[in-house]
């Protein structure tokens, strides 16, 4: 049975919104569990289908988990596979998170080739290479990557591309290595940071974070610890467009992170939209009388992020002028750029470019989510469109945002969640 939202638009929102912690942060935390036996605490952790997609994987492997409200209790001491079926892989692509844990804490793993988002190609050979350099065993039979090692040996790695899941595997998988690893050309997200600091507080020895080249002293053993999730940074660049979709905004935005936004900020300020602290974390949106239009080309951080882009594109059909987003990571994030023309907008997608005109008018429509990011935009959307959105594949949107209607209806906004039976639907 799948679900929908029924979107009334036009409706002013007025109130406060906090940001969760982020998703992006929990996921690699989950897996980096497995590098230590015993009890983890996670605090501030959100409620979203991929953490429960990752902690599905972890009970499977023998760990136990719990909730207690946002708090997220651990216990590794039970774990014994290192095997992870193709059901509970396929259904999310952090699984790919688990390699390089099971490898260095466990001597082996078979892992399926994840699945996830239809936003383009995410090869995994960054994972492989790095593993295989490590002094890894690695095989592929059945669909499955299959690893081997005694224990792992730190070496010099160049990533091909500063990915982050890839630095993120590699990162825990050289904190248990022999001898020193580097990590060259590494990503420099929050989320690799934050990660680092757990790897820190286990007992790692690791030097660079935030910079393209991490040095690693690998351990032969690291301990549980108690940490807490950082907030998420693309939930609050959504909640930003949210507060900005209406000329006279009262939605005030709590545990921002401004500090990993200032490049979204940037273009807010380039468009006429002024973010105004009112207290140490909480935050809103000022407009101007008009939107302007401006340009977006996405890169790795502390670049424009690729996650933003669909949502910024929402405000953009509103700016008075044509407006283009260059996408740089991902060959297929512009899908949504088709359901969001049923709704009135004017977007021509050429290549990796997308040119928007504006300002559009938007009317409701029977939409559908291709990806997470486009979920959340289309919801967004629906939001000032006039008359009613049906917004189906919601799940996608429940990977990442936590209750996201019922937070968007306790600042006035007009989301029903309809369980749909309707095999037919988009």
């Amino acid at each position: 049975m799948e679900r929908k939202y029924v979107i009334k638009g036009g409706f002013p929102l007025k109130g406060e919104i906090e940001v969760k912690g982020a998703k992006n942060a929990v996921l690699p935390a989950l897996a980096c569990t497995l590098l230590a036996k015993g009890k983890f605490i996670l605090k501030n952790v959100p409620r979203v289908r991929d953490v429960f997609c990752m902690l599905n994987i972890l009970e499977y492997l023998g760990a136990k988990t719990s909730f207690d409200g946002a708090t997220l209790l651990i216990d590794t001491l039970g774990v014994k596979r290192c095997d992870i079926p193709y059901e509970l892989a396929s259904q999310i692509r952090a699984s790919i998170l688990f390699l390089g844990a099971l490898t260095a804490a466990y001597g082996e793993a078979v892992i399926p080739r994840p699945g996830g988002c239809d936003i383009g190609k995410r090869p995994t050979d960054i994972h492989e290479k790095g593993l295989l350099q490590l002094s890894c065993e690695l095989d592929f039979k059945h669909g499955n990557i299959i690893t081997k090692a005694k224990r792992l040996k730190g070496t010099e790695l160049v990533l091909d591309f500063p990915s982050v899941t890839g630095t993120e595997n590699l990162l825990m998988a050289a904190c248990l290595a022999e001898g020193e690893t580097v990590i060259k050309n590494a990503a420099k997200e929050p989320e690799v940071v934050f990660l680092a600091e757990m790897l820190t507080k286990m007992g790692a020895e690791i030097k660079g974070a935030g910079t393209d080249t991490l040095y690693i002293k690998g351990k032969k053993k690291l301990k549980p610890v108690k940490i807490e999730i950082i907030p998420d940074r693309i939930e609050g660049g959504t909640f930003l467009i949210l507060s900005s979709l209406f000329p006279e905004n009262e939605v005030v935005i709590k545990n921002l992170p401004i500090e990993y936004l200032e490049t979204p900020i940037v273009k807010l300020k380039e468009m006429g939209i002024e973010v105004k602290r009112i207290d140490k974390k909480a935050f809103t949106t000022v407009r101007g009388d008009k939107i302007f239009p401006t340009e977006i080309s996405t890169a790795p951080y502390p670049g424009f992020p690729t996650d933003l882009q669909p949502i910024f594109a929402v405000l953009l059909t509103q700016a008075e002028g044509t407006s283009l987003i260059r996408e740089n990571l991902f060959e297929n994030r512009f899908q949504y750029a088709f359901e969001l023309n049923r709704l009135g907008a004017k977007i021509n997608v050429e290549d990796r470019v997308a040119v928007i005109t504006g300002p559009t008018p938007l009317s409701g429509s029977p939409v559908k989510a291709t990806d997470l990011r486009a979920g959340a935009a289309l919801l967004l959307a629906g939001l000032i469109a006039e008359n009613t959105t049906t917004l189906y594949k919601v799940e996608l949107i429940e990977r990442g945002y936590e209750d996201l209607p019922g937070r968007i209806r306790a600042l006035g906004g007009r989301i029903e969640v309809i369980e749909d039976n309707n095999e037919n639907s988009p």
